[in-house]
């Protein structure tokens, strides 16, 4: 392949400036305003590079294409990233940092003494030896998920867009708003935007393509206690505050929770409790790698709050269940090829390629069960939603060789079909 002239770095140190984190609280779509300050930024400068199509839509979406210059039928492909950072830390005032030629050790980030990025903690940096390490200054995330993966798609297309000699079908881009909140892809017109395949690159390590995530669904109990005045209450009052407890006392100490679980391993997570005397909502995350193994977990819940309930004659409950999302596996093992494409680019790339699991959600298990199948692969990121969080620039640049070879993959592919 033509060495690739970067771009990725500089573009990424620029979109970290803009603030962009998006708002659970939020009853908007996109869930900030601010987040369009990137978008109408990125439609310039895609515009800038003769994608004539960039445009953004009433949601925040920007999208754009590069046309294919084969003389037989590719599939379109798209590449998809975020605009959003979390909502759990700060994102404003972003202050980059790179740390050149790394040799070891821990990388002190902040004059806070508790903000270090501390190589114990962190193995993947003993894979970076003589790397350049970007952090932010620790007083804010730095924004590599997910503004590395644009830059990466961005760098991908400016290379393909100055050597036309390398042949590929019609590329899209997506940059979508609210990813961190779970909302990604609940506008984006698939129809539109006219893929056949996509991927999202919105990974960690170099590498890694993800292809299977979290099945997810949510538990909400209502417990119904009975209020009358605490002086009267004596064979009475059944305190709903006090059953709530009582079941969330009987869940399991050492699994079934996220603090205790890691890998394959699923879990049912109590995050928010709100009421009074009288009635208690529990809000429960349920999570799994099988939908088998997702209603195990709820039908061991809906067991144990029957039988707290039955110990408090007089009491009752509601139980609901409400589905989030399912492994996207289940869809992409439908057409294996846009996974096994992916794994080939990495190897092409000059990397070892490793499937992994994602132990939570992206847009490209909804896209896909929306009928755009779409792996993520990796950005070469680490330590996400976190001050402390870290990219390589070398990791990003196999991103984007990743991105061209695949882009060619699917070319090649498409003469032997």
């Amino acid at each position: 392949m033509t060495q690739i002239q970067h771009t990725c770095v500089e573009r990424f140190l620029k979109y970290v400036t803009f603030d962009t984190q998006s708002s659970e609280e939020s009853t908007t779509f996109p869930s900030t305003e601010k987040q369009k300050d990137l978008a109408l930024y990125l439609v310039a400068e895609l515009q800038e590079m003769g994608l004539k199509d960039a445009a953004m839509d009433e949601w925040g979406y920007v999208t754009a294409t590069l046309p294919g210059n084969t003389s037989y039928p590719v599939p379109a492909i798209g590449f998809i990233a975020h605009l959003d950072t979390s909502p759990d830390v700060s994102g404003k005032d972003v202050k980059a940092k790179i740390h050149r030629n790394y040799q070891g050790g821990d990388i002190v980030i902040s004059s806070d003494p508790l903000i270090v990025l501390k190589a114990v903690e962190n193995p993947h940096l003993a894979q970076q030896l003589g790397h350049d390490i970007i952090t932010s200054d620790g007083s804010t995330l730095l924004g590599a998920d997910n503004k590395a993966g644009i830059a990466e798609i961005i760098d991908a297309f400016n290379h393909l867009l100055k050597h036309p000699e390398i042949k590929h079908g019609d590329i899209k881009i997506a940059v979508m708003p609210d990813e961190e909140i779970g909302q990604g892809s609940s506008h984006f017109d698939i129809k539109k935007f006219a893929a056949a395949y996509a991927y999202t690159i919105d990974g960690e390590t170099a590498g890694e393509i993800e292809d299977e995530t979290f099945c997810a669904d949510a538990v909400t109990m209502t417990i119904k206690g009975i209020n009358v005045h605490p002086g009267y209450g004596k064979n009475k009052l059944i305190n709903a505050v006090k059953i709530s407890v009582e079941l969330i006392d009987k869940l399991p100490k050492d699994t079934l929770s996220p603090e205790t679980t890691e890998k394959r391993e699923g879990y049912v997570h109590p995050h928010q409790i709100s009421g009074n005397v009288e009635q208690v909502v529990i809000k429960f995350l349920i999570r799994d790698f099988t939908v088998p193994g997702l209603k195990e977990k709820e039908a061991y819940l809906q067991k144990l709050l029957t039988e707290v309930i039955a110990a408090h004659p007089g009491a009752a409950f509601e139980f609901k269940v409400d589905e989030y999302y399912r492994n996207m596996k289940y869809k992409l093992d439908e057409d294996p090829k846009v996974v096994e494409y992916a794994l080939e680019a990495v190897k092409r790339a000059g990397l070892t390629p490793k499937r992994n699991i994602i132990r939570g959600g992206t847009d490209g298990a909804q896209l896909s069960y929306k009928g755009l199948l779409t792996p993520n692969i990796f950005t070469g990121g680490h330590n996400f939603h976190a001050r402390t969080e870290w990219i390589s620039i070398q990791d990003m640049h196999s991103a984007v060789r990743v991105i061209v070879h695949l882009a060619q993959i699917w070319a090649e592919k498409s003469v032997a079909v």
